[in-house]
């Protein structure tokens, strides 16, 4: 295992713009599907329960999202790492990197699973989450940290198949997981009637079906540096500590973009259920945006990894400027389509007027500004490929995070309106990417490291 056999997953050679898409497309319908599983929750809720459980799901976002970003973001230093040393053909490596991010994202679920049931109820309730909505979010928060550890396995190990350039196996995986989440909603919920209950199981349970088989994928990867031994399940020294040093600061950012965020639905909280469902409703419907940002951020990382680990850096900084073209193009596009069918689209998850007339002011302010954000992913995103996180980490920290709050806690006190609230996105979007920039631009990241950041 000393020389790593290569497979399809190497993309430290080729045509760049057809790599990045074909890897691009697997991540975003993974991505799709992964989004599903709430999405599907919302609308049915929405549809056949009312929009109180609408509220009572829409609460709990943040919070799940929080812990998600946790894990996600140490999960990512270890996709860097057995990305490098997959791109420099490093065998021995890459299986003790496996094996140290796997048994990692079980002792990570477990604590995420016991911390997220205790603390639910005080969580929603320091976000203001209102009172008619509170008893259904605590109950579905609750069930689904109760499923935190096949969610923790199931990300580390795409994580993993992603590092070697395998992004069509977890997309399988995802279609099988979503189809049997659908399904679940509409036994347990139309069938059965158990409202906010029958969705969240639901949730859970698919969840655990992509765990087992994106598992038994790893197992099954016969002759692979990165197939997995259950029994061969230990923290490596060496992988543990280098994936922590990427992966901590990029944790660190996804808990201040959580914290924001859960200032902000604590803002929208106060505007009452109407808003509350609105914003909800409009969440699902931009998920296409964030969704595709964070298939492409994803796909350069993975580039970054195995182009800088192979010494390929005249070919990383290419991809990076293609890669930041592409989503530019494209954002555009859904900016404008967003903008012209905000209403037909938000009525797919709530009928009521006011919900709807509070949702389409919300699409028609925020969606012409996501071009100000996609620096924001991608930049960062081929900084982490080449093992450097810290300093995007800090930038990000404090031009979405600080300064977010910042406006949020003197602004919308002077200016208590919904549009205050959201203004607080473009402008720290605006603020964080031109500063991103700078760094990438004369920081001279993109090359062989000298010594720590």
């Amino acid at each position: 295992m000393g020389i790593l056999r290569q497979n399809s997953g190497d993309i430290t050679q080729g045509v760049i713009w057809k790599q990045l898409l074909a890897f691009f497309f697997p991540l975003w319908f993974g991505t799709f599907f992964q989004q599903l599983y709430n999405t599907v929750d919302t609308v049915v809720v929405g549809r056949f329960v009312g929009k109180t459980a609408l509220a009572a799901v829409g609460s709990t976002g943040v919070v799940v999202n929080l812990t998600v970003g946790v894990f996600t973001g140490l999960a990512s230093g270890a996709v860097v790492i057995i990305a490098q040393h997959y791109g420099a053909r490093r065998g021995p490596e890459v299986f003790r990197s496996v094996h140290t991010a796997m048994l990692l994202s079980l002792l990570l679920g477990a604590f995420f699973m016991a911390a997220g049931f205790l603390l639910t109820p005080w969580s929603l309730r320091a976000m203001g989450t209102t009172e008619e909505a509170l008893p259904g979010a605590i109950l579905y928060q609750r069930i689904y940290f109760l499923g935190m550890i096949p969610n923790v396995v199931y990300n580390m190990g795409t994580g993993v198949l992603r590092a070697v350039g395998d992004a069509r196996r977890p997309l399988y995986f995802l279609i099988a997981a979503s189809l049997c989440n659908i399904v679940l909603d509409l036994v347990l919920v139309v069938g059965f009637g158990l409202a906010v209950l029958g969705v969240a199981l639901a949730t859970v349970l698919s969840q655990l079906l992509s765990a087992v088989l994106v598992v038994l994928s790893l197992m099954r990867s016969q002759g692979q540096a990165y197939q997995l031994f259950p029994r061969q399940l230990r923290l490596y020294g060496a992988p543990l500590k280098d994936a922590m040093r990427v992966g901590v600061p990029a944790a660190l950012q996804s808990v201040m973009y959580s914290a924001s965020n859960i200032v902000i639905q604590a803002a929208i909280n106060s505007f009452g259920t109407d808003a509350v469902a609105a914003w909800t409703a409009y969440g699902k419907m931009d998920v296409i945006f964030w969704m595709s940002i964070n298939a492409m951020a994803l796909a350069i990382t993975t580039f970054a990894g195995q182009n800088y680990g192979a010494g390929q850096y005249d070919r990383l900084k290419k991809g990076v400027r293609v890669s930041v073209g592409m989503s530019a193009g494209f954002t555009v596009l859904l900016s404008t389509a967003m903008t012209v069918f905000a209403r037909p689209i938000l009525s797919i998850f709530s009928p009521d007027p006011d919900v709807l007339e509070i949702g389409v002011a919300m699409v028609r302010f925020l969606a012409p500004c996501y071009i100000t954000y996609i620096l924001v992913e991608l930049l960062p995103g081929a900084i982490r490929g080449a093992g450097r996180s810290m300093v995007p980490m800090l930038i990000s920290v404090f031009g979405v995070c600080v300064l977010r709050l910042v406006w949020l806690f003197t602004v919308v006190p002077a200016h208590h309106t919904i549009e205050a609230v959201e203004l607080s996105y473009p402008i720290t979007w605006a603020v964080t990417s031109a500063a991103v920039l700078i760094y990438y631009r004369w920081g001279h990241l993109l090359q062989p490291r000298n010594g720590t950041e």
